[in-house]
Parts: structure tokens; sequence; C-alpha cells
């Protein structure tokens, strides 16, 4: 398989605003304080998870960097075009591989079902809004 034409630019982007949509969708103005409820974490649990944030964020970043990567290839060899079509492959993607993994690994679990849907609504998200700026900025 050739390697098609990146935008490197537009992949750094894409990651950056999936990570800005995280901290909006995880904020006490979205969904942050019933994610906070439904996996039953108290003030303690939240203040140890702070301790270790920065590794956290930093991993996080850089999978969301690799996420962008990964799909600007399949931008290119799907041969989207456009922000709309881009936008429809993100919500494949979500949909075929994002969704159903969770969803499985949910009914494994003892994991809430709402932890799992205030996930998978921001994965929703940001898997089609970075597919639509890999497709139209390429």
């Amino acid at each position: 398989m050739p390697i098609t034409h990146i935008n490197f630019l537009a992949v750094l982007v894409a990651a950056v605003l999936t990570f800005i949509i995280g901290a909006l969708w995880y904020s006490p103005v979205l969904f942050g304080k019933q994610w906070v409820k439904v996996h039953g974490y108290t003030e303690a649990d939240m203040a140890e998870m702070q301790r270790g944030v920065a590794r956290t964020y930093s991993i996080s970043f850089l999978c969301y960097v690799f996420m962008a990567f990964v799909l600007s290839i399949l931008v290119a060899l799907t041969g989207v075009a456009s922000f709309i079509q881009g936008m429809w492959l993100g919500t494949l993607v979500w949909a075929g591989f994002v969704f159903t993994i969770g969803l499985t690994g949910n009914l494994f679990s003892k994991a809430a079902i709402g932890a799992f849907l205030i996930d998978t609504g921001y994965q929703l998200v940001y898997l089609t809004v970075m597919g639509g700026i890999l497709a139209a900025w390429r």
C-alpha cells in the first residue's frame, strides 16, 4: 500500500480540537457532573485523579494525534474530499468500531451505561469533527 499524502498540520489541529472538545464535554458546563455521578466518584477520588493528570492528558493527546493520523490515511484511501464526506467517514468509523467495541466492553463490565453514553457521545462528536477537518484540509 503506497503512503498517501498526509497533512500533518491538519492532523495536529484535529488532535488539538479533540482535546478542546473533551475539556468542554467533561466540564461542569456539559457532562462533567453526570460523568462523576454515574461513576460514583467521590471528592477524594477526583482529587486522586488530579495528581496524575499531566501524564493522563499527555498520553490522551498522543492517542488523539495517532488517531487523527490513521483517520487521515483512511480519508486519503477512500477518496473522501469534503468536510461533509469526512464527517460521514468519522461517523462510520465511530459506528463500526468505537461504538461497537465500547458497548461490548460495557456489557462485560460493571460500568454504568450512563458512563458509556457520555463517553461514546464524546467519541462520536470528535471523530465526526476530526473526519471533517482531515477531509477538507488535505
